[in-house]
Parts: structure tokens; sequence; C-alpha cells
């Protein structure tokens, strides 16, 4: 097993949309002897660089092929639809799913979305990513719903979005393969359920046998008799002479 205290490095995979600056931030101060390094990775395809070794962990969109690996699921995004910025729909704050009903709305190959039934119409082309699918909207060929980080990631200042209330929603996870979880991803589990540095799965905290010696060393040194001994730097009183 990796040791999870020094060396080595932890790669840490993510999908587009998904911001780890946080839960990394931690680890560069809790582990400076544990280089961590990112690798971006379309989320179609976190599960698969995992399963080939190609990374630690990796923060996935749900729902995803779960087998041999352990999910964390860690936060839900609201579902935005992206526009031109004269949309009829900017008009309000929020939008509905009925709202787009009249609306070509695109579906990119990589779309992180789970439907049902696809709102709108069916545009006239499957882009095979979001970015395409952003540059179509921002043409004028149609419009596109993804988790708002997305929308986000994409930001042009000819297109705005607005959150769809009840459109289906993206869930974030942490995963990693189950045989594989090291030292290492387990320090990682920790820094993202925001357990502290003294926890039983952070980093180690001093063991019992090393407190007494601190606390015994805190006490003031005895002569032979039992007495306090006298600092050094402090003089004991004589008599005062009469």
């Amino acid at each position: 097993m990796t040791d999870g205290q020094t060396g080595g490095t932890f790669r840490l995979a993510y999908a587009p949309g998904v911001t780890p600056a946080k839960w990394v931030n931690t680890w560069t101060e809790r582990m400076p002897d544990v280089p961590i390094i990112l690798v971006p990775v379309p989320a179609a395809e976190v599960v698969g660089l995992l399963r080939d070794g190609g990374a630690d962990a990796g923060f996935a969109r749900l729902p995803i092929d779960r087998d041999g690996l352990s999910v964390i699921p860690l936060y839900v995004e609201t579902t935005v639809v992206v526009v031109p910025k004269d949309h009829a729909v900017t008009a309000a704050d929020e939008v509905t799913v009925a709202d787009l009903a009249d609306d070509e709305v695109l579906h990119p190959l990589d779309d992180t979305i789970e439907w049902t039934v696809r709102p709108g119409l069916p545009a006239f082309t499957r882009p095979d990513t979001t970015s395409e699918a952003v540059e179509l909207v921002a043409s004028g060929a149609g419009v596109l719903l993804v988790p708002q980080s997305l929308a986000r990631l994409h930001h042009r200042r000819d297109l705005t979005y607005r959150p769809v209330l009840d459109a289906p929603q993206s869930q974030v996870a942490l995963t990693w393969p189950t045989d594989a979880t090291t030292d290492l991803v387990e320090d990682f589990i920790g820094i993202v359920r925001g357990r502290t540095v003294n926890s039983s799965r952070g980093r180690t905290p001093a063991s019992p046998a090393e407190k007494p010696a601190r606390r015994q060393a805190q006490k003031p040194a005895q002569n032979g008799s039992g007495r306090r001994a006298v600092p050094s730097g402090r003089k004991r009183r004589g008599n005062r002479p009469r």
C-alpha cells in the first residue's frame, strides 16, 4: 500500500465544470511532501481512466458504471438553459421545461444530464461536445441545457442562462477503484469529507506514548530532596540581616 504520509504523488482526475481547488489547497497544506497532479478529462472518460490506472481518484458526474468502484456522492447542481441574451426566456429569473416546448434543444454527445424525456424540439444535429453546442447556441441554432458549472465554464458575453426548475440535475461524486484504496486515497477522502488533521482517518496524530512525555517536560524539575529546583537565573533568598 502506498504510504499516505510521505513520498509519491497523488493523481486526481476531474470532469469539466468540477472545481477541485478547495480540496487541492487543503491537500497542499497537509501533504507538502506529496505533489497532487490534476488530470482534466471528459466526463464520459473518468471511469475508464481510473480503471486503466491513469489516476488514483476522480470527480465524476453520476450516473456511472460503479462496477469495481467506490463512490461518494457529493453535491447536486442546478440545471440551466443557455440562450442568446435576446431570447424570450431571459424575461424571467427562472423557467420550466414547458417554457422550452417550442425551442430546438441541442443534445451534445457528451451530455451529462440523464433525461427520461428530452425537452423541447430535437435540434438539426447532435454536436460532439458541450463546447460545440455552445457555439451553436451563439449562432441561433438552438438552446442548451447543462449543469450550471458548465454554463459558467463556457461563458460568452453574447449568451446568458436561466435555472430550469423541473429539469433533472447532475450529481458530482468522488470515485476510485475499490481495490486501490491506498493511504493517499484515504487521506483525500478525509479532506473531501471535511475531516480535521487529527481525525482517525486524517493525518496521523501524535501517538499516545508521545503525549505524556510532553506533559512531563512541562512539569518543573525537582531536586533530590523532593523540593522544586530553583531556576538558574534566580537567586535563592538568604536570611535578611537584622
